[in-house]
């Protein structure tokens, strides 16, 4: 061998990835660069629930064990000389596939990559990263392309990966008056219908309640035969029914953080209001019972914010409202009431008005005043609220029901509905707190749906 570094070659036959490979090609040149800076004894790794190893990297690759200064050299060589953000270099590829089960790695007996990788010529290590890079809204079409690619995108790999890359898309899930369920991606400007939901017309009439939890979305609301909980894939891109609580109920407050949700809260099948309170683990599938509120409560929101689960808003009984908020500390498993955390409404009778409409923003609560169509901010320290700037739509209207108040990455997100010249449509805008200050930034118009009614019925973001 003469030292020269010879060229990174793909053999993509499908135009869709091509692109995207194309975009990847520099990162795994100046890796393999790295490779023969430190040239040494090839080196196999072993994947985790794998009897045989595999040799990790591109082809004529290693994986090096350099000596502490080696490695400080190594890594400010790729600091200095390659610092775009588009990747991961050698030194991290081992703990970064060591937390899932790889697809078959097609290598041959001379340990190149065979026909039968994801992306011939490659390896499927490096296949991977380059997909992880590409948009999600692709996803769909690559799973087409054979069963291989089905296999690895609905196996959740790619989202572990994409999750340590520190690749984020923040998708915005909606049902409203006159569309069933669709998905909006932001970076692409596109609208995608969800398959329909398999359930009973009881279901589909009846009032509903969202929660977006890990790669999930889940639906609840009333069967004939009581209630029930439906829950859409992202991997898969199907239905199917979701565990039912332990205690079913509805009009509760909730949040997710990460692959765990809480509810808590709610009122059951007869009525009565609860103080109980579940978490569910979208990876197990499974809830589990926590310690009871200090008070029962319905028509409640409930949040997450510095680590911590919170319950506002909502009744104690058929006539009485709480200003009170509930902490739930998930480490100490306890319950602590705080006074006044949630001002009571000004008119209006208690049992008409939505919940609460709160998002938390970089562990900063807002909400949406559904009386004075105010946004308003809470000030941890002195618990108050202060008002910041105006909502882009009424509220006031339909007492906050059918508007949407999430928080979108670092934004907050409201989803409300116009009429125009063509009709009714729904628009959704974006507030950056922090772009400009509070008092200079102003709504930003995400996107315009139309034929989709004025009333929001439910939405979530996943990211």
């Amino acid at each position: 061998m003469d030292g020269s570094i010879p060229p990174l070659k793909f053999l993509c036959p499908f135009p869709l990835l091509r692109e995207t490979a194309k975009k990847n090609t520099t990162l795994l040149q100046r890796e393999r660069e790295i490779s023969y800076l430190r040239r040494k004894p090839q080196v196999k790794m072993g994947w985790a629930g794998c009897d045989s190893s595999v040799m990790a990297g591109l082809q004529n690759c290693v994986i090096l064990h350099p000596t502490v200064n080696e490695e400080q050299d190594l890594r400010a060589y790729i600091h200095n000389n390659h610092s775009e953000n588009v990747g991961i270099g050698l030194l991290e590829r081992e703990n970064l596939y060591s937390d899932y089960e790889p697809m078959d790695t097609g290598e041959n007996r001379d340990g190149q990559a065979s026909e039968d990788s994801l992306i011939p010529g490659l390896h499927d290590d490096a296949a991977i990263d380059i997909l992880a890079w590409s948009c999600r809204s692709d996803y769909p079409k690559f799973a087409c392309l054979n069963k291989k690619f089905k296999a690895l995108i609905e196996s959740g790999c790619l989202n572990n990966v994409r999750r340590q890359l520190g690749v984020i898309e923040h998708w915005i899930y909606l049902a409203c008056i006159l569309m069933p369920w669709e998905a909006f991606d932001p970076a692409s400007q596109r609208w995608m219908r969800l398959p329909r939901m398999p359930c009973d017309e009881c279901f589909t009439y009846a009032d509903k309640e969202s929660l977006a939890v890990g790669t999930q979305l889940l639906v609840f609301g009333r069967e004939m035969l009581g209630f029930a909980v439906w829950m859409y894939s992202l991997l898969t891109n199907d239905w199917s029914r979701c565990p039912p609580m332990n205690l079913p109920r509805c009009l509760f407050g909730t949040s997710s953080l990460g692959e765990i949700a809480i509810v808590a809260g709610g009122s059951d099948k007869n009525g009565c209001i609860m103080r109980s309170a579940e978490l569910y683990n979208s990876e197990l599938g499974t809830w589990v019972t926590l310690p009871d509120m200090n008070l029962p409560r319905k028509l409640c929101s409930g949040f997450f914010m510095d680590g911590k689960f919170y319950v506002i808003g909502g009744m104690s009984t058929q006539t009485d409202c709480l200003s009170c908020g509930e902490e739930y500390n998930i480490k100490t498993r306890t319950w602590r009431r705080i006074e006044n955390m949630y001002p009571l409404p000004i008119a209006g009778h208690p049992a008409m008005r939505s919940p609460p409409l709160v998002a938390v923003v970089n562990n900063q609560l807002y909400s949406a005043d559904q009386a004075t169509n105010e946004v308003k901010s809470y000030n941890k320290t002195n618990n108050s609220w202060s008002v910041v700037k105006r909502l882009p739509v009424r509220a006031d209207s339909s007492n906050g029901w059918g508007l949407g108040f999430k928080s979108w990455g670092g934004s907050l997100l409201v989803i409300g509905g116009h009429r125009g010249p063509r009709g009714e449509v729904i628009v959704l805008h974006t507030w950056d707190p922090w772009d400009g200050g509070m008092d200079r930034a102003e709504w930003n118009v995400l996107a315009v749906k139309e034929q989709a009614g004025a009333f929001v019925a439910n939405c979530a973001v996943i990211s």
